[in-house]
């Protein structure tokens, strides 16, 4: 469609802000050799193009969004945002400030910039959005709280007074959707509404219809056909209205002029023709069947061109032709069909034949709804009878891109067309078409030709098709980590819930000893158990984390801390998983107690959303990019704690010299001896024996001892219902080594004491008795059991004593929760044995400071009678009530 002269012409350049000027607010417009452009910022500027200089720039309070030229009258129209509607005279005289500059040498002169005096402004109003001026009415729509308005005044001319004639009709048009902003504030819309004035044949309107007046006429059919009869008897212009929620209504002028005196119901004047479900940017008309031997491109500006086919744009491309046709009875109704054009649309321009110019971020495009290759009238030979419309449009690429604006201006000698554009870079350009040809249409292709464009759409196919499976597979890890999202949710809901009854997901700890390389090692086995109704997949893991004490003999020393995970894969509902995992001895062969068991359960976001929104190709979707990982929240999951188990010295005692009863399974008490500790140990004299540390103090050292007194009653109270009948001494002692493995032994044999090893190998003796306390109660002795621990090693008898005192202070709390009542008790005896517990506590302080600062020749009666204040605090005279 080229010619043989260049098709673009760069005329001049304007100022734009750094990435291009927006789209959807300048404009251009062209009379004779006059060019008015508005990029969209507070300037107008006038251009000539046969001097190729800018004569004028005015200046305005506000940005620039619409322009109007009435050239007979030599006024331009200006709509100002959110300040009004301003009227500038085109005289000579205005403009004649770029005479001062004549002395200037250099030919390209600075254009002087007017500022607009503000009693230009002949209607002021902030919520104006569109206007257009058809004769002596000027017809503005404003944006309301929460509908359009179409009000009309009586056309106000340059220096006349502010709203002259007055309001002179309006008409509400369908509800509008604010723009997003600060309440109270009035925001700027994403898309403006387009107007446009319509005529019929006949109607009056001054013959030639210059760019920028803002309307066109219809042929009568079509006229009548869309706007009714009433608007073809008063010959009355018609008002279209493109919203920027889809809507195309239009307003009969004069019935919304006479309204006024002869009010009616207000919504009979507005009638909505279509619907295109996205903003309209662009109404225009089309000649689509002109006349035999004529081009329509080619027809002077003076003559009328009545339009048989209306269009309208919207701004993603879809487009609407409505035109008169004949249907199967042979009656004249209206045609409507939509198109999807190649979007986003820009802007678009009609010129005086039946092609339509729109352009797009990366193109500008022609197409021609002239219907090829049907005859006109073909059956129905009447006069002006019409055709119907192509059944689908190909768009033509002129191979310019990103034109913000456009105009059409009238054709040239040779029957092309020429376009006057905007860019998006602030250049101003004309565009010489050469359409001798009747219609764009596609070239013949060679069978070269041919065989390339068939490669090129192969390969856009394959490319398409690979796209489609990375989307594909892209959705469908979506899909997987929003059903465990949800799964996650509905487990960590369940779990927090569930303060009564059972958990849904709980992890139960046991202890045992086992032999692992040729060493005794006690092995912690946590059961997580599912419960619930959901499934346990991908994210779940289950953190063990073990926490062990500092030893009991060097006080310096920090507890540890090792923590375990598991991730937890596929467990189902009913499902359970088992861990098994050391907690000692450690590598010096020291077991620390008491040891922590802490469950937990961890859902890692990261794993699940990380994996689905990191594409596995990041070039092919680029704008998966622009979504780094560091959007996810700050944390890395979440935590469900599910228990906390303490595994003490009462758990890890072993007992070899209990016999199992007959015909029960035999388990473990003691280690298996090693093979060849055995043979040495037969082999070794009798005077041969190992003074080793804990056998030296088994032998000449007295045992250490502690008791705990508990009352008789409170003791029955916690035991009753799981000892029942039990003597008491021996449900006691069953109640303490409920969680060791000797416990079936002990149960069996209804034993009150027992011997037992320490992990150490020490022997540790735990004896039960009742016993009688006097001097405490006035109403007489109070029955007491006498919990007794004995052994040779000072630090397994203390952690044995914590875990008895752990397990009494727990069972004190429930009972007291109970409201279970202490009997009278003698309150200057109490004091008085609590007297003598400070004053042991003060002793031990001074024994311990001097034992700091005294040799070790002195320091060993400080450490015996520091040893026997502690075998007084840990024998108390004090009843556990």
């Amino acid at each position: 469609m080229a010619g043989t002269e260049p098709r673009v012409q760069y005329l001049a350049g304007f100022s734009c802000p750094l990435g291009g000027l927006a789209a959807g607010k300048p404009r251009v417009l062209c009379h004779e050799a006059e060019v008015f452009l508005s990029t969209g910022s507070e300037f107008v500027y006038v251009y000539d193009q046969e001097g190729g200089l800018l004569t004028a720039v005015y200046q305005f309070p506000d940005q620039v969004w619409h322009l109007q030229l009435l050239a007979l009258r030599r006024a331009l129209y200006v709509l100002c945002a959110r300040r009004g509607i301003y009227c500038l005279s085109l005289e000579p005289p205005t403009r004649s400030a770029s005479q001062t500059n004549e002395d200037n040498e250099d030919g390209e002169l600075p254009s002087p910039v007017i500022t607009v005096d503000p009693d230009a402004c002949v209607l002021p109003d902030t919520t104006l959005c569109a206007f257009t001026v058809h004769d002596d009415i000027l017809v503005a729509l404003v944006q309301g709280p929460a509908q359009w308005k179409m009000q009309l005044f009586e056309r106000p001319g340059p220096g006349e007074d502010r709203w002259p004639g007055g309001l002179v009709g309006e008409v509400e048009l369908s509800t509008c959707t604010p723009p997003a902003g600060v309440p109270g504030k009035l925001t700027a819309p994403c898309f403006l509404p387009v107007l446009c004035c319509v005529s019929p044949p006949g109607s009056g309107v001054p013959s030639g219809h210059p760019q920028g007046c803002g309307g066109f006429m219809l042929e009568e059919a079509l006229f009548g056909l869309l706007f009714g009869a009433d608007a073809t008897l008063l010959e009355s212009p018609v008002i279209l209205c493109g919203l920027p929620d889809g809507q195309l209504c239009c307003v009969v002028l004069k019935g919304l002029v006479t309204s006024r005196s002869a009010p009616g119901d207000p919504k009979a004047l507005v009638k909505i023709l279509h619907h295109l479900e996205e903003a309209i940017v662009f109404i225009g008309a089309l000649k689509t069947e002109p006349q035999a031997g004529e081009a329509v491109e080619s027809m002077p500006p003076c003559e009328d061109v009545y339009s048989d086919c209306l269009v309208a744009l919207g701004h993603h491309g879809r487009t609407l032709a409505v035109k008169a046709s004949w249907n199967k009875s042979g009656n004249l109704v209206p045609e409507l069909r939509e198109y999807l054009l190649p979007g986003p649309v820009l802007c678009a321009a009609c010129g005086g034949g039946s092609r339509m110019y729109h352009s797009t971020p990366s193109d500008l495009c022609v197409v021609d709804l002239a219907l090829e290759g049907t005859p006109l009238n073909s059956q129905h030979p009447q006069c002006g009878a019409p055709g119907g419309l192509p059944p689908m449009l190909c768009p033509a690429s002129l191979s310019i891109c990103s034109v913000l604006t456009l105009s059409v201006l009238s054709g040239t000698p040779a029957g092309g067309t020429e376009l006057l554009a905007l860019s998006a870079k602030g250049c101003l350009m004309t565009c010489r078409l050469d359409l001798n040809s009747e219609r764009p249409g596609p070239t013949r292709m060679t069978t070269e030709n041919a065989g390339r464009k068939i490669k090129e759409l192969l390969s856009g196919i394959g490319n398409v098709s690979e796209r489609v499976s990375f989307l594909k597979k892209a959705v469908n890890q979506r899909n997987k980590a929003l059903t465990s999202l949800n799964e996650a949710m509905n487990v960590s809901c369940a779990l927090l819930s569930s303060r009564e009854g059972p958990p849904p997901v709980s992890c139960t700890t046991t202890t045992a000893w086992s032999r692992l390389q040729l060493q005794d090692v006690l092995m912690a086995t946590c059961l997580l158990e599912n419960s619930s109704d959901f499934s346990l997949d991908q994210g779940w893991t289950l953190c063990i984390q073990v926490l062990t004490s500092s030893s009991a003999l060097d006080l310096d020393s920090a507890g540890s801390a090792v923590t375990y995970t598991i991730p937890v894969d596929r467990l189902s509902p009913g499902s359970q998983r088992e861990v098994t995992l050391p907690l000692g001895p450690s590598e010096s062969g020291v077991l620390d107690l008491p040891v922590t068991v802490n469950c937990t359960l961890f859902y890692s976001l990261r794993e699940v959303v990380g994996g689905a929104l990191a594409p596995s190709d990041p070039l092919e979707d680029p704008f998966l990019e622009e979504q780094p990982l560091d959007l996810l929240p700050e944390q890395e999951g979440i935590c469900l704690p599910l228990s906390r188990h303490t595994v003490d010295m009462l758990q890890c005692l072993r007992f070899p010299s209990l016999v199992p009863p007959h015909g029960h399974v035999a388990c473990p008490l003691a280690p298996a001896a090693d093979l060849v500790d055995t043979f040495l140990e037969t082999c070794r004299a009798p005077s041969s024996d190992l003074a080793g540390p804990a056998a030296l103090r088994a032998k000449y050292l007295p045992p250490s001892i502690a008791s705990i007194r508990v009352s008789a009653e409170l003791l029955r109270a916690a035991l009753e219902d799981s000892h029942s009948g039990v003597p008491l001494c021996s449900a006691t002692l069953q109640w303490l080594l409920a969680e060791n493995a000797a416990l079936d032994i002990v149960r069996a044999q209804a034993l009150s004491s027992v011997q037992g090893v320490a992990p150490d190998g020490t022997d540790i003796h735990l004896i039960i008795q009742e016993v009688a306390v006097t001097d405490l109660c006035l109403a007489g002795p109070i029955q007491a059991v006498e919990i007794q621990v004995e052994s040779s090693s000072l630090a397994d008898m203390c952690r044995i004593h914590h875990a008895i005192v752990g397990r009494m202070q727990t069972m004190v709390m429930e009972q007291a929760a109970r409201g279970s009542s202490p009997p009278d008790l003698r309150v200057q005896y109490l004091r008085q044995i609590h007297a003598n517990h400070e004053a042991l506590l003060r002793e031990v302080q001074t024994l311990r400071d001097r034992l700091c600062t005294e040799d070790e020749a002195v320091s060993c009666a400080t450490a015996q009678r520091l040893l026997q204040v502690y075998k007084q605090l840990r024998s108390p005279s004090l009843v556990l009530l």
